[in-house]
């Protein structure tokens, strides 16, 4: 039985200073019991808590560290760029070569604005489209998570989705009368509201493939409807993909899908672990932000040196031939692997995967939306769980989180895992 003496000690003091004792709600463990763990270190495709024990790690930052930890690619750049300032409020060659490096990858975007966080990207983003198009409503989907924006937090996934809180308190209904929520995967609600509200609507933001309540995949025909009507009624259309950037595939999942967005929202893997975020777009959107245009964001910290770093090193990693073939590979083997697991254990599960990023899910009914993502055994998943870090296995501590693979995993961190879920399943 693995000790977590420290880690109760501190989450005990952390308690006393910090709101629910973490700074980010799904962190609390609340959806699957215990207290959270206290990392010291990372390294490659493992985690370390204070305590002493390690874990083969699929939460990875919940995505960012697709190299693995503490790359020493990375790391090398880091500790060059931190002797020389930590940030300056100023422009840098930095954010130009991320910028042009992004753009290359992502060529729907004209041009790219960084922030420092998924939330403020999307925000932003609605901003933009907003003041594009003279019009205030927005559409968003059942359990997409598109940060907790004021109008975003309307029947989102992740968090509010394990703590069954979909709307939050201190969201003025003002806002919330502009959104338009819809179930994700069902195209002929979506044609019907934009055929009928289209002259109010500024935009529609999407997860292309859902990752905050699982792993939800688009079923054919939906994202290719959504292009077309969001096109002929001038509407704009979002991509969020602050989750599926270079995790479905090298230019998301708007390269895999064959999707041209008109703004698309980035993160994560772009900051190689450190704060980021980024929204652009075409010419003629992105030209309305200041200080070309009326469009008003700002960010002291935005176009942070250090993460700047962190992220062109990432990219460039991720650039060399045959890398996206050796994360397929691995997240194959894993897919493969839990799929058989649960199957001879008698246990009853669906797995999905996008690329990088996956989900099993505690039910024997097909997932393909909120509603169906719900039918999942959060109690069964929350023994599984813990059966699997006692294991050595780090998952994410909810049933409507993705988990993601890394390039550090190796044959025999995924031989490890599988042996881990077939012998968690039988204990469950």
């Amino acid at each position: 039985m693995k000790k977590f003496v420290k880690s109760g000690r501190l989450f005990e003091k952390a308690l006393r200073v910090i709101p629910g004792g973490v700074n980010s709600p799904v962190r609390a463990f609340r959806a699957v019991g215990g207290n959270p763990l206290f990392i010291e270190k990372a390294k490659g495709s493992k985690i370390y808590d204070v305590d002493g024990n390690s874990y083969i790690d699929y939460v990875l930052s919940w995505g960012p560290m697709i190299l693995g930890h503490a790359h020493p690619r990375v790391v090398k750049a880091l500790k060059a760029a931190v002797t020389k300032g930590t940030s300056y409020g100023a422009p840098t060659a930095l954010e130009v070569e991320l910028a042009e490096l992004i753009l290359k990858i992502y060529p729907s975007m004209d041009k790219v604005r960084m922030v420092n966080s998924g939330t403020e990207a999307t925000m932003s983003a609605i901003r933009a489209a907003r003041g594009f198009t003279g019009r205030d409503r927005i559409i968003k989907f059942e359990g997409c998570y598109h940060g907790h924006a004021d109008g975003l937090l309307v029947k989102a996934g992740s968090g509010a989705a394990t703590f069954g809180l979909p709307d939050s308190p201190g969201v003025p209904k003002s806002y919330a009368r502009n959104t338009i929520t819809l179930p994700y995967n069902d195209i002929p609600a979506l044609r019907n509201i934009i055929e009928k509200e289209w002259r109010s609507i500024a935009c529609v933001i999407i997860e292309p493939v859902v990752g905050n309540i699982g792993c939800v995949l688009p079923r054919q025909g939906l994202l290719e409807t959504l292009r077309k009507l969001t096109k002929k009624y001038g509407i704009v259309l979002i991509f969020d993909e602050v989750m599926t950037g270079f995790r479905v595939s090298f230019g998301g999942a708007q390269a895999y899908y064959g999707i041209k967005p008109d703004m698309t929202c980035l993160g994560k893997v772009i900051g190689g672990g450190l704060p980021v975020g980024a929204y652009g777009g075409k010419k003629e959107i992105m030209s309305l932000i200041s200080p070309e245009g009326p469009v008003y964001q700002a960010g002291t910290l935005s176009g942070n040196p250090l993460a700047m770093t962190a992220g062109i090193e990432t990219i460039k990693e991720l650039s060399r031939p045959g890398t996206y073939n050796q994360i397929e590979k691995k997240s194959a083997l894993l897919e493969k692997g839990l799929i058989d697991a649960a199957k001879r254990a008698g246990v009853k599960t669906r797995f999905y995967r996008a690329g990088s990023m996956f989900c099993t899910y505690f039910t024997d009914k097909d997932v393909y939306d909120y509603k169906t993502a719900k039918t999942a055994d959060t109690e069964k998943f929350a023994r599984f769980f813990r059966q699997m870090l006692e294991r050595g296995i780090n998952l994410a501590p909810s049933q409507f989180e993705a988990g993601f693979m890394s390039l550090a995993h190796t044959e025999k961190d995924i031989e490890n895992t599988i042996e881990a879920a077939f012998a968690a399943f039988k204990k469950i």
